[in-house]
């Protein structure tokens, strides 16, 4: 289980002693297997993210694997359920390069209004490798660079940009009419060198596998000292966690357990469950009653988060799943 109070690793707080307003949203899809089941998976999207705003979450979060694609959906969520935020969480930026993710992330906050947040990430070498035939730069220099160029597009509507990893060169303007304000981009991070890009160059970052005390003791220093050191605003801090109220603690550890086991031993997670003292990945997800998803709410909103980003809220059942959306949305409303 979470590390918090029964574990004696944090107090049990209240719901609403955090000074931050609980923003908390739900990644899309929850349960993959299901929606290769359905007829239209971005009907099904669609309606999910009219159910989460009808519960009172903040915002809509997509995913993207090898499917649909997370901002073309996030779009059309967004003309669809006008009363709810929506993001990627997250776009890998293999092999998107920076100017098209700049057109589709610009097109997305016209359609939105203003409502949507980029999150991206990297991909291990392996994977870029085996799946797109590529032999990847230095990761971080790769992220570092693809941010530089993001964020002069994003900025600007130009970019001229020479690096060890990439060129972007526009000779016409990139801006696309409505965009505004510019979209802000989020980086998928739980180690020095991603968390210093996060804070240097973009809006903030989206901490992975990170507990509540990592979160407090070196994620948030982390960022915050980057952003800081290079004139950056506070930078958002938009937390991955998992959880689910349900009677059937066994069997939904059991699947959050295969769920996570992949990433146990890469060393980037590796090294962030190791700071927080746990082995198992699944020892970070909150599965059981009401009381203890609250708790591991408001100890993530104590130790830093400026929002939480729920996923696998379907590992219990579908009715399961409904009582935590509207749960989540009764806490971040409480607030």
């Amino acid at each position: 289980m979470l590390p918090i109070p029964a574990h004696g690793g944090f107090r049990r707080p209240s719901i609403v002693d955090s000074e931050h307003v609980m923003r908390i949203g739900v990644a899309l899809p929850t349960d993959h297997t299901q929606l290769s089941r359905e007829a239209n998976s971005v009907d099904t999207l669609i309606g999910q993210v009219k159910e989460l705003a009808d519960a009172g979450l903040s915002a809509a979060w997509f995913t993207q694997r090898f499917d649909h694609d997370a901002i073309t959906v996030a779009a059309l969520a967004a003309r669809e359920v006008p009363g709810i935020d929506i993001g990627t969480a997250v776009v890998p930026i293999y092999p998107r390069h920076p100017i098209a993710l700049s057109m589709q992330a610009q097109t997305a906050q016209a359609a939105s209004h203003g409502r949507f947040t980029l999150g991206v990430g990297l991909s291990t070498k392996s994977f870029v490798e085996q799946t797109y035939g590529l032999a990847p730069h230095s990761r971080v220099r790769h992220l570092r660079e693809h941010l530089e160029a993001l964020r002069s597009l994003l900025e600007t509507g130009t970019v001229d940009f020479n690096g060890e990893t990439l060129v972007a060169k526009t000779s016409l303007s990139a801006s696309v009419p409505g965009a505004r304000p510019r979209v802000p981009v989020l980086v998928a991070a739980a180690g020095e060198q991603t968390l210093r890009a996060a804070g240097e160059l973009a809006d903030g970052a989206l901490p992975i596998l990170s507990g509540p005390r990592t979160l407090a003791e070196y994620t948030v220093p982390t960022l915050t000292g980057h952003a800081e050191a290079a004139g950056r605003p506070a930078p958002r801090v938009a937390v991955i966690v998992s959880g689910v109220v349900t009677a059937d603690v066994e069997g939904a550890r059991a699947r959050a357990e295969e769920n996570m086991a992949p990433y146990k031993n890469l060393p980037a997670y590796r090294a962030a469950l190791d700071r927080e003292g746990i082995d198992n990945p699944v020892d970070l997800v909150a599965i059981g009653d009401e009381e203890l998803l609250a708790t591991q709410v408001a100890a993530y909103f104590e130790a830093g988060a400026t929002e939480l980003i729920y996923t696998q809220t379907a590992i219990g059942s579908p009715e399961d799943e409904r009582r935590t959306w509207k749960l989540l949305g009764e806490l971040a409303a409480r607030a």
